[in-house]
């Protein structure tokens, strides 16, 4: 029986996805292993969904300690970094990390070919320069804002971070470049609760609906960007932000994430820049809405970009 021909589409945009990597876990364990693979398969039929490159441990030391790198690669680290991280320590997990990481990067390239870039995992923020946090191992916000500076992919980047968490890493990291903006809109009174200084803060209260969270990002986070004028968005979709995510206090709905996501590509390609996607968090009682939340942040760029 022959092999059928792969899909064509009628776009040039394409996405990353390391599903296909795995790494030990505890049973029972919260880090949500089943979005990865249900948001390929749900968008296999929309665009291409490519295995990413592993990150290579140079780049990663563009805006990581180089001796904290080689304790990660080697496994010399310490159950308290663990315990911060989230996650065990295995040579999987340290490559799944890399090949998430590797996804964004791959799709700043992409970004810049086509206008779009989608990476199907990634939003790492909370890692730091020397620390991992929250699930966090390499931050590639910070990476891809580095590598867009230094390359001259970029001159000015704008970070918009929608995850229900601070973007503590990326506001730490990112802090002393004057060319780069980060921007957070994100649960007061969550995790992390030593929260740093991005260049503009939007903290909620808890229970926040779509028309207040619309509100602020139309009134106060989009009129910030266009003060700013960057020529690259990083855009981190976090799906945390719907009611009944285990680990988020909002009280949004599909339709207002969803209205969330053309928003902001939508000034996006009002302001012809390019945009790179991640997913972020999203960890919903619901797994199901978890990861047609994901896929809507791509389905939204396949209707606002193309």
């Amino acid at each position: 029986m022959p092999t059928p021909a792969p899909p064509t589409f009628a776009h040039p945009f394409r996405a990353y996805s390391p599903a296909d990597f795995h790494f030990p876990l505890p049973e029972g364990h919260r880090f949500p292993y089943y979005k990865y693979a249900g948001v390929r398969d749900l968008l296999r039929p929309h665009l291409p969904v490519l295995g990413p490159p592993a990150l290579t441990w140079a780049d990663a030391a563009r805006v990581h300690d180089p001796l904290w790198l080689r304790r990660w690669r080697l496994g010399d680290v310490q159950r308290a970094e663990e315990r911060a991280l989230g996650l065990p320590w295995s040579p999987e997990m340290v490559e799944r990390s890399r090949r998430a990481a590797g996804g964004s990067l791959a799709a700043l390239h992409d970004a810049v070919r086509t206008g779009w870039g989608a990476n199907l995992a990634g939003g790492t923020h909370h890692s730091f320069a020397d620390r991992a946090e929250g699930f966090c191992l390499l931050n590639d916000a910070a990476l891809l804002t580095r590598v867009a500076l230094d390359t001259g992919l970029a001159t000015r980047v704008a970070v918009i971070d929608l995850d229900v968490h601070q973007g503590n890493g990326t506001a730490a990291m990112l802090g002393p470049e004057p060319r780069a903006f980060t921007l957070s809109v994100h649960g007061e009174r969550n995790y992390p609760f030593r929260k740093e200084a991005s260049s503009l803060d939007l903290g909620l209260g808890d229970g926040v609906t779509d028309r207040e969270y619309l509100a602020v990002l139309r009134q106060q986070a989009l009129p910030a960007l266009e003060a700013f004028r960057p020529d690259l968005l990083l855009y981190l979709a976090g799906a945390d932000v719907l009611a009944g995510d285990r680990f988020g206090r909002f009280a949004l709905s599909l339709d207002g994430v969803r209205e969330r996501n053309r928003t902001v590509l939508a000034w996006a390609r009002t302001a012809d820049i390019p945009v790179v996607t991640m997913l972020a968090g999203g960890y919903n009682q619901d797994h199901a809405l978890t990861t047609e939340a994901h896929a809507s942040v791509v389905l939204d760029g396949l209707e606002v970009l193309r």
